[in-house]
């Protein structure tokens, strides 16, 4: 019997060995012009449209060649997942992106900073970022949203139409001055602080340049490359008040050094540690980074949830039921009740699952290796595509669908498919790198949204041409065109002529 048993063993065919890893040389990809390659078909305002297209007809892996380089594209969440988290080691942000943000006179900070300045600046920032922190600060976010009813209370009683993306972006600003730097910077109440008057120009500009054949600016300058230059210089002058101001309040009172009341107070606390290899030029380029990142990701995301959730109705009215059962249309929710607004997250999930506002990520290699089953050499620029597989059937039931409920795990059925939509869908990255202030982010929008669903109606959302709003990449990708009119819930307009001030 045992000699059968050998012999049947021994008779089993051998298992097919792995194919060999496939080079660029071997991938398809869109036919481009002699010399420029595909440079001339690519619109920057809506790239990462184009590239999703063409992983449809190519496949998840294909190249593209801009002038003299080729790029691998991919759009396989495995292979992406495993490039974000092979960070710092196998992989960084694009020398290019590094060099022209430089170039403009953009302060380094962690977004695109490499190797051991990445790490250093990571633990500074983490020590802002770490939740017990983001609690104490909570105080600024209530004022900022109690801002933000009382401009949309404005609105709705005038019946006017609110631009929906614009006053966001004024939301997310002064949350993060508040919160992040203890700074009163009232867009939403103003018209005229620097801060928003420039930062809505620097991430579109930077693509732009990124993305340009030719660094023409450089030999002639037009007019929007000097407002540029002098937007660039009013922001960074405004963040070196923001940090002379903070170490003021520190001298003054040394015990903010042990228990800070903002970000910034914490991440110069952290710098000022004796070996921490930070100065206060890194301090500069994470205040920067944390006003651009924070100003669109957030906004955009929000303007997106709101826009998807109006379009579906059954969605909103859960939303609604949350909202008003837990927070009712109280002006300052506390952090605990913001803390309970479950479905509401879910709706943030979905939006950023649909709607990823870092639709394309651009890593380069460090080392040659493999992304999935492609031989990748060193310095190989890789665009990783965020939405494909997220809204694909083929990994989770009726992907291009708005349902906030597979985020929730209530039963078991509900748990897995959130386990699925969780490992597909990354909009705040993965691995080492993960996004830092991911739990502000999702805060902020909590918090957004129980002002608008506790105190208001939302009587229409449209576009000026009346169709779906268009996605464009300055970035970041944001809704063009979003008008929202509000009414006020007849409950909030008896009980209070005007939201409490603060």
């Amino acid at each position: 019997m045992l000699a059968a048993m050998q012999a049947a063993t021994i008779a089993q065919p051998a298992a097919p060995a792995a194919p060999p890893p496939r080079r660029l040389d071997d991938l398809p990809g869109p036919r481009g012009l002699p010399l420029v390659g595909n440079l001339l078909q690519i619109d920057p305002a809506r790239m990462h449209l184009q590239l999703e297209a063409w992983s449809r007809e190519f496949g998840p892996y294909f190249t593209l060649r801009l002038g003299t380089g080729r790029f691998l594209v991919v759009a396989d969440h495995v292979a992406v997942s495993q490039a974000l988290r092979d960070r710092p080691e196998g992989f960084q942000r694009t020398t290019r992106l590094e060099n022209v943000a430089k170039e403009m006179g953009l302060k380094p900070g962690l977004f695109g900073a490499n190797g051991d300045d990445w790490k250093r600046q990571r633990r500074m920032v983490m020590a802002g970022f770490d939740p017990a922190h983001v609690k104490a600060y909570f105080p600024s976010l209530q004022n900022v949203a109690e801002r933000l009813g009382r401009r949309w209370q404005a609105a709705a009683r005038a019946d006017q139409a609110i631009d929906l993306q614009a006053d966001l972006m004024r939301y997310t600003v002064d949350t993060i001055a508040g919160l992040a730097f203890g700074a009163e910077v009232n867009t939403l109440e103003s018209e005229g602080h620097v801060i928003q008057q420039h930062l809505d120009k620097i991430f579109p500009a930077l693509l732009k340049r990124v993305m340009a054949p030719l660094p023409l600016w450089r030999v002639l300058k037009m007019p929007a490359d000097r407002r540029l230059e002098r937007g660039v210089a009013a922001v960074n002058e405004a963040v070196a008040g923001f940090i002379a101001e903070a170490r003021a309040r520190m001298q003054a009172d040394p015990g903010l050094r042990t228990h800070p009341r903002n970000l910034l107070e914490a991440m110069i606390a952290a710098a000022d540690q004796p070996d921490s290899g930070i100065s206060d030029l890194q301090v500069a380029g994470n205040v920067m980074t944390m006003l651009l990142a924070g100003e669109d990701t957030t906004a955009n995301t929000i303007a997106w949830m709101i826009d998807l959730l109006w379009r579906n109705p059954a969605a909103l009215a859960r939303a609604i039921d949350e909202v008003q059962r837990v927070v009712g249309d109280d002006p300052r929710p506390d952090f605990e009740q913001v803390g309970r607004l479950d479905y509401i997250e879910a709706c943030a999930h979905e939006t950023m699952r649909l709607k990823p506002v870092a639709p394309l990520i651009g890593l380069q290699a460090i080392r040659d290796g493999l992304v999935g089953d492609v031989q990748v050499p060193a310095g190989t620029v890789i665009m990783n595509l965020m939405r494909p597989d997220s809204v694909s059937d083929s990994h989770l039931p009726n992907a291009s669908g708005f349902e906030p409920e597979r985020w929730l795990s209530s039963d078991a059925a509900l748990g897995a498919m959130a386990g699925s939509a969780r490992r597909i869908s990354m909009p705040f990255g993965a691995g080492p790198r993960i996004c830092p202030g991911r739990y502000l982010a999702l805060l902020e929008m909590k918090m957004a949204m129980a002002t608008l669903l506790g105190r208001f109606e939302i009587a229409a959302i449209d576009t000026p041409d009346g169709k779906p709003a268009r996605e464009l990449l300055s970035f970041t990708m944001t809704p063009v065109g979003l008008r929202m009119r509000l009414r006020e819930r007849a409950a909030s307009a008896a009980g209070s002529p005007t939201l409490s001030s603060e």
